[in-house]
């Protein structure tokens, strides 16, 4: 299958080495240095070079900010065959995009990234494909990513939005108020470090990513959540209540169940 892979950032790269062995790939990037250590594929710089290559599958892997522009940029050059797909981790607006396009399309989003996950061993994570993605495509990232051990789940655009807000952008805001009140700490303790181990593994993402979660139209209530519990913890602290922490502890603990 001849696969186009718009951009060549750490999922880019990811989709390029997984694919390039087993398909014709080509790499559409317009900063030369990200192509440094993309080997076994085609690399082009500009759209106009897609024409020739006539891919029967596109995989848009730029960031959120910049999909919707990337998908206008290459269209004109792609034959009306073409799948064009996205790995966004916010589907806001793509819905209307794909319904006007005039291309078959399929939305998935793999639930990991090069930061945190074991990309040799997949077994244990998780990834969503759009329920209402064309057929032709489904079946191709369901074969892929069976290869790969994910679990896979399929969700609506709406779902797939709420899903996100709540397993993402609590741990990412929790994450960033924890690191925000960070000081060097000479004798840090075990659940400490495991902390501080994820906060710098977070802000070593792309901004664009983190800002793309946190902006999703449905994280504010998300966070709002984090805002009550804490005000509730808060005031059993103050008030040295150890009923009402044990009653709050026990609440918690089954929640993790």
């Amino acid at each position: 299958m001849k696969i186009l892979i718009l951009g060549a950032g750490k999922m880019g790269s990811f989709f390029t080495d997984l694919l390039s062995f087993d398909h014709d790939v080509a790499v559409l990037e317009k900063d030369p240095k990200r192509m440094r250590f993309i080997y076994n594929a085609v690399r082009m710089s500009s759209p106009e070079e897609i024409r020739e290559f006539a891919p029967e599958l596109v995989i848009n892997c730029v960031s959120l900010n910049y999909t919707i522009d990337a998908f206008k940029a290459v269209l004109p050059y792609l034959q009306p065959y073409c799948i064009i797909s996205d790995i966004a981790s916010v589907k806001t607006g793509l819905q209307e995009f794909y319904q006007t396009c005039g291309f078959p399309y399929v939305s998935t989003h793999p639930m990991f990234g090069p930061t945190f996950a074991n990309l040799g061993n997949l077994s244990k994570e998780n990834t969503i494909i759009i329920a209402e993605s064309d057929h032709l495509g489904k079946v191709f990232f369901k074969d892929l990513y069976t290869m790969l051990k994910l679990n896979i789940c399929e969700y609506t655009f709406e779902e797939h939005d709420k899903v996100v807000a709540y397993s993402l952008g609590i741990p990412f805001a929790s994450t960033l108020v924890f690191a925000s009140i960070m000081k060097h700490q000479d004798a840090p303790g075990t659940t400490f470090k495991r902390h501080m181990k994820i906060a710098h593994g977070l802000l070593s993402e792309d901004d664009y990513l983190l800002t793309e979660i946190l902006f999703n139209p449905r994280t504010p209530n998300q966070i709002e959540r984090i805002q009550e519990q804490l005000t509730i913890l808060l005031d059993v602290i103050n008030r040295k209540d150890a009923a009402a922490m044990k009653e709050f502890l026990t609440r918690v603990r089954k929640n993790i169940e």
